[in-house]
C-alpha cells in the first residue's frame, strides 16, 4: 500500500542547548485508501548550529604530475567511547577537512565560502576561490538518524606548504596532524580499512571520478 504522508501527534526537542538535541516525533503514518498504521515514535538527532557540512579534498600536483590528498587526523570523541573498548585503536581519526554549513550559508556560494573557511582553519591553506569545485550532488550519509546533507568540494593547491591551522577555538581540534598522501595510497587505504569514514571514502573516489 502506498504511503502518502504522516499524521503527527506530538512533536518535542530534548537537550536543547548542546551541540546536539533529539527531535521526537510520535505519529501515524497515512496511507493511500485513507487507513493509518498503528501510533509509532521516531526519535532523530539534530544539530542547532547548522544541519548540513561540506567535505573538502585539498589537493596538489608535482612537478611529475603526481597528485596528493590532504588528510586530517584528529579526536572523534563518539568513536572513542561510542564503540567497545579496544575497539579504537588510535584517538585520531583520519579524514579529509570538513566542517559544518553555518546559518546563510546554504547557496553555491556561501558552501564555496565555508570549504574556504575550513581549509584554513582545519589545514592552514590559503585557498584560491577560483580553484573551489563541487564534486557531484549532495548526499544524506545516515538518514535513518539525522538529516544532515554532506556537499562534496575540491580544491587544488599551489604547495604542500601550509600555515599553522588556527582552528575554531574548540579543544577537540587540540592536538590534530596533517599528512599529504599520494593518490594510490589514499585508494589503498579506503580498501583496507585504514580510512573508515564513509564521507572521506566518497570525497576520494569522486575525486578520483572527476580528476
Amino acid at each position: 500500500m502506498k504511503i502518502v504522508g504522516f499524521r503527527v501527534l506530538s512533536d518535542e526537542r530534548v537537550g536543547d542547548g548542546g551541540f546536539l538535541r533529539l527531535r521526537r516525533l510520535r505519529l501515524h503514518i497515512q496511507r493511500q485508501d485513507g487507513s493509518e498504521s498503528r501510533e509509532a515514535q521516531y526519535d532523530f538527532v539534530e544539530r542547532p548550529m547548522g544541519s548540513d557540512a561540506v567535505i573538502v579534498v585539498l589537493w596538489h600536483r608535482d612537478q611529475a604530475g603526481a597528485i596528493s590528498l590532504l588528510l586530517r587526523h584528529g579526536l572523534r570523541v563518539p568513536i572513542h567511547f561510542g564503540r567497545e573498548p579496544g575497539e579504537a585503536t588510535s584517538l585520531q581519526f583520519c579524514e579529509l577537512v570538513a566542517g559544518i554549513v553555518e546559518a546563510g550559508e546554504d547557496s553555491e556560494a556561501g558552501l564555496r565560502q565555508r570549504a574556504i573557511q575550513e581549509a584554513h582553519e582545519e589545514a592552514g591553506a590559503i585557498v584560491d576561490p577560483k580553484k573551489v569545485e563541487f564534486l557531484g550532488p549532495a548526499l544524506y550519509p545516515t538518514p535513518g538518524m539525522c538529516a544532515e546533507k554532506i556537499f562534496f568540494l575540491a580544491c587544488e593547491l599551489p604547495s604542500q606548504e601550509l600555515g599553522a591551522p588556527p582552528g575554531d577555538g574548540s579543544p577537540f581540534e587540540e592536538g590534530a596532524t596533517l599528512e599529504w598522501l599520494g593518490l594510490d595510497a589514499a585508494l589503498a587505504r579506503c580498501r583496507n580499512g585504514q580510512i573508515c569514514d564513509m564521507k572521506t571514502e566518497v570525497g576520494i573516489r569522486r575525486f578520483v571520478e572527476r580528476f
